[in-house]
C-alpha cells in the first residue's frame, strides 16, 4: 500500500540516535552531518519504490557530498513479519548496491516514530543547523525508475540548502510503501525534540 508523507515542517529540529550499521559499527545520525547539512533517508530492502531508485539515491548521496551535505539511511521495518528487511538482508542490500553511506537498523522503530516517518523512501533534508528544510521526493519515479532526464528534486533542493541554508518553498512529496510497523494500531504522535 502506497503512502505519502506530509510536506516539510520548516525549521523542525533533527533528532539524534545511535543505531547499529551494516558495517558492524554503531553510528550516530548527527555524526553523518556534513558542513552544510544532512539527509536522513528512511528506506528498506524490499520496497519496489526504493529498489527502483536505489542507484539514483547512491548517485545523489555521492554528488551531495561535494556540496557539504552528509547522508545516512535508516531501515525501520518490522523484520519479524517482513524477513526481507532483516539486518542480514540489509547487509546484502548495502553490498549489492555499494551504498556509500551508513545503513542503520532501527529495530525498535523509535527513530522512525520520532521523525514521524511514513514510507520508504522518506527523505528529511536538514541544513547545517540541523533544521528541516526538505521533506520531498528524490524525483518523479515511482515503482519503476523514471527517464534519465527527470528533475533531481532532492539533489537540487539540498544544493540550495547548502548554498542558502533554506530549502525550496514548493516541494513534491515522496511516495512509497508504508513503513511496516510492529504495532498494527500504531498512531503517529507529535514530534518533540529529544536525544536517544
Amino acid at each position: 500500500m502506497a503512502a505519502i508523507p506530509p510536506l516539510c515542517d520548516f525549521g523542525w529540529p533533527a533528532i539524534d540516535a545511535k543505531l547499529p550499521g551494516v558495517d558492524g559499527f554503531t553510528h550516530s545520525i548527527f555524526e553523518q552531518t556534513g558542513p552544510k547539512g544532512l539527509v536522513v533517508a528512511f528506506i528498506c530492502n524490499h520496497c519496489p519504490y526504493v529498489k527502483a531508485v536505489i542507484a539514483r539515491i547512491v548517485r545523489d548521496a555521492i554528488d551531495l557530498r561535494a556540496h557539504g551535505i552528509g547522508f545516512v539511511a535508516v531501515n525501520s521495518n518490522d523484520a519479524g513479519n517482513y524477513p526481507q528487511d532483516s539486518f542480514e538482508n540489509m547487509r546484502r542490500f548495502a553490498s549489492q548496491n555499494a551504498l556509500p553511506f551508513p545503513y542503520l537498523h532501527d529495530e525498535d522503530q523509535s527513530v522512525a516514530k520520532a521523525y514521524s516517518a511514513v514510507c520508504t523512501p522518506d527523505f528529511f533534508g536538514f541544513n547545517k543547523d540541523m533544521r528541516l528544510q526538505y521533506r520531498g521526493r528524490l524525483d518523479a519515479s515511482r515503482k519503476e525508475i523514471g527517464p534519465a532526464d527527470l528533475r533531481r528534486d532532492l539533489y537540487e533542493a539540498m544544493v540550495m540548502v547548502a548554498l542558502f541554508g533554506k530549502g525550496p518553498a514548493e516541494q513534491q512529496p515522496s511516495i512509497g510503501c508504508t513503513i511496516k510497523w510492529k504495532i498494527s494500531a500504531f498512531q503517529p504522535f507529535t514530534i518533540a525534540p529529544r536525544v536517544f
